[in-house]
Order: structure tokens, then C-alpha cells, then sequence
């Protein structure tokens, strides 16, 4: 039974190309068969980020993310798995790595 919580943030390069509908396909498909391999760690789906943001510091709010930035996060998701091992296994086989620069950073939840 996993016991540990891992946050899981999807990183994309900047400025990315769209994929073709047969690309799109082909990522659905692999990220339905992902999805029901490890039903039991997906924990929260999470979701994508709409573009923009604010960035908030101790001096005031600005706009952001900056354009500048060579990555952008582009969704997150928990999953709950019995070992940081398990949670590299199920980033490994996920989707989100199929594009050339795409990266997943998982992150341990503090326990409360």
C-alpha cells in the first residue's frame, strides 16, 4: 500500500511546437494505457496551467511567468507511492517525457 505523497510538476522547453493530430493521438492513447497502469499511485490528476500567472514577493506583485525563462511548468499531479524508486518508476513510463526537453521534477510532500 504506497504511503508517501510526491508532487510531480511538468516542465516543458519554451516556445514548444504544437504536435500534429496523429501526435496527439499517439499521447492520448499512451497516456490512457499510463493512466491505467498506475491507477493506484495517481492520487490527483492535478491538471495543465493556464499561461500567465502572477509572481508574488515581499515588495509587491508582478506579472509572470517571464517570457525569459528557458522552461515552463506546465501541469502537476500527486502520487502516492510506497518509495521515491516507485515515484521515479511511474514518472519514467509517463507521457509527460515524450517531448524532446520535457521534464518531470518530483518533489516529496512533508508529512503533516
Amino acid at each position: 500500500m504506497p504511503t508517501q505523497k510526491y508532487l510531480f510538476i511538468q516542465r516543458s522547453p519554451h516556445g514548444k511546437q504544437q504536435p500534429s493530430p496523429a501526435q496527439m493521438q499517439e499521447m492520448y492513447a499512451a497516456f490512457n494505457a499510463w493512466k491505467e497502469k498506475f491507477k493506484a499511485n495517481i492520487l490527483d490528476m492535478g491538471g495543465s496551467l493556464k499561461p500567465g500567472g502572477k509572481v508574488v514577493t515581499a515588495s509587491g506583485v508582478t506579472d509572470g511567468p517571464f517570457v525569459e525563462v528557458k522552461e515552463i511548468v506546465g501541469g502537476y499531479m500527486i502520487v502516492t507511492a510506497e518509495s521515491y524508486e516507485r515515484a521515479l518508476e511511474v514518472a519514467k513510463e509517463g507521457p509527460g517525457m515524450m517531448g524532446p526537453g520535457s521534464s518531470i521534477e518530483i518533489r516529496e510532500l512533508a508529512r503533516s
